[in-house]
């Protein structure tokens, strides 16, 4: 095992990251950028490393920085985390290279499953289904417009480098066809410096599941059962459940057979996920796999009660697993609602600024994976995320019950989040009844009617509000040197202690 790992990453999933070498007795070590002097991950670690700037493409998007930090540490692994280079197979060469071990796949599987045109010729390799489309770079908006004729519109457009939402358009008609692949590319290039595109079927109303896998490097390989992904928002997940609110175990031993397949097909080793999408008669189609933790793991280990990221780290070390998969039961059910500092009634503006009060959930079935403190300043260059709540109950009605219960007693003052906005969803009878689509978040804001904008309306003067809102936030944060205690002039003790007051 392992004395020491370096965590190239930062917030939530960096503190996860060191309570599992805790719990192994690994020396964690942290590196950080100028708006991380004092996060949270820093504080809790061993060791920490200055990487540069705050933006990203200046500290945690340059491996050379991180590498070197890691050797001047003593490291002898790096775990990349989710996100910045936790799929770029030349940074897990790159880590190899240096005589470090990387916390994740293989390059080589990286480099296979992280394109996505390829990822599909090997699911076909490997037999599983797949959603009708090309298997190869499209070279024009002509042939985009030749193969969506052929299969039928609507079509969806995809970036072939990359997921997260980037690069994707649905293509209703021959006449939208140039401009969404015109944007469709140009968003491509800009997310990951490749503006290939391909092109698949558009499935109406499907349900996005996705299968956890979890191999060695001695060729064994098991699943831990599906995760339902499919309220969205701008194609991003914000609200997972593990197993699907239809729980079928006919249909999960089904899929899971088949993301072991494809795992197997690309010689895959640590955890991974096979992304599908399934339609209303519970037909399944490979999407595509992601090589790494996936940020709503904690669902599958609280109804699983496997540590992946424990069992990712033996798996680096050499170790063999030892849990068959005949040992996986999956017991009781999970929701996680990701808390971001965002405003929903803004059309879900980032809300960046200092955290003046905080109080997070406790109690039967609540886990709550934070990257923040009291008096933090939640920064401007970075996904605003602050945290994952999530709740276990014996079924699905009592897991939404602690998750109510859960976001009730949430409270971060200061800032705006995204709180509200799940107190709505889990109060919704469509979701209550497991009803779920990729376009469920459409339909429950046209039940809202609350002036929460539609994902279509950031137009002009909403991203100016956007720019003056991180302008000043930028100004007010460079003349602040301590937490004011009385920042937050609208705090309420009665909101604060979960209550309204009535006059």
């Amino acid at each position: 095992m392992f004395r020491k790992i370096l965590i190239a990453n930062r917030g939530e999933i960096a503190v996860r990251l060191i309570r599992a070498c805790r719990d192994l007795g690994i020396s964690p070590v942290a590196v950080y950028s100028e708006a991380d002097r004092q996060a949270l991950h820093v504080r809790l670690a061993d060791e920490a490393y200055f990487i540069g700037d705050s933006p990203a493409s200046q500290s945690y998007l340059v491996g050379e920085k991180i590498i070197d930090a890691a050797r001047k540490s003593g490291a002898e692994a790096i775990h990349p985390g989710y996100g910045f280079l936790s799929e770029r197979e030349w940074f897990a060469r790159a880590v190899e290279e240096a005589g470090l071990t990387f916390i994740g796949p293989s390059p080589a599987s990286i480099e296979l499953m992280g394109d996505k045109v390829n990822a599909r010729e090997a699911a076909v390799k490997a037999g599983a289904p797949i959603v009708p489309g090309t298997t190869q770079p499209l070279m024009d908006f002509g042939d985009a417009q030749k193969v969506a004729g052929e299969i039928g519109y609507p079509v969806m457009l995809k970036a072939a480098a990359g997921g997260g939402g980037k690069g994707m358009r649905i293509v209703q008609s021959h006449e939208e066809m140039n401009a969404a692949f015109s944007m469709a590319s140009e968003e491509a290039r800009s997310a990951f410096g490749d503006p290939s595109v391909y092109i698949e079927k558009y499935i109406e109303r499907p349900r996005h599941i996705e299968i956890q896998v979890l191999a060695d490097k001695y060729g064994n390989v098991i699943h831990l059962g599906e995760r339902e992904c499919s309220i969205q928002r701008r194609h991003q997940k914000v609200i997972e459940e593990c197993p699907a609110s239809f729980n079928d175990p006919e249909l999960r031993d089904r899929m899971g057979r088949t993301a072991v397949g494809i795992a197997r097909a690309a010689g895959y080793y640590s955890v991974g996920t096979v992304e599908f999408l399934v339609d209303a008669g519970k037909n399944f189609y490979f999407l595509e796999m992601n090589t790494r933790l996936q940020v709503e793991h904690p669902v599958t280990e609280l109804v699983t009660g496997v540590d992946l990221v424990r069992e990712q780290i033996k798996v680096a070390a050499g170790d063999k697993l030892t849990i068959l998969q005949e040992d996986i039961d999956w017991k009781g059910s999970a929701i996680e609602c990701r808390i971001y500092a965002e405003d929903p009634q803004r059309n879900f503006l980032p809300s960046p600024g200092r955290i003046t009060r905080l109080r997070t959930p406790a109690g039967p079935g609540i886990r709550d994976d934070s990257g923040v403190y009291e008096g933090w300043d939640v920064p401007i260059h970075y996904d605003p995320m602050i945290s994952k709540l999530a709740a276990w109950g014996a079924s699905r009605d009592e897991a939404i019950s602690r998750m109510k219960r859960a976001l009730g007693e949430y409270f971060v003052g200061g800032i705006r989040t995204t709180i509200p906005f799940f107190k709505a969803v889990l109060d919704d009878d469509e979701f209550n009844r497991g009803e779920i689509d990729t376009g469920f978040i459409g339909r429950f804001q046209e039940r809202q009617k609350t002036g929460i904008l539609s994902d279509d309306t950031l137009d002009e003067p909403h991203i100016a509000a956007m720019i003056v809102a991180a302008s000043d936030y930028a100004r007010q944060a460079a003349s602040r040197t301590q937490p004011d205690a009385h920042a937050d002039r609208s705090f309420s003790k009665w909101k604060a202690a979960g209550r309204i007051s009535r006059k």
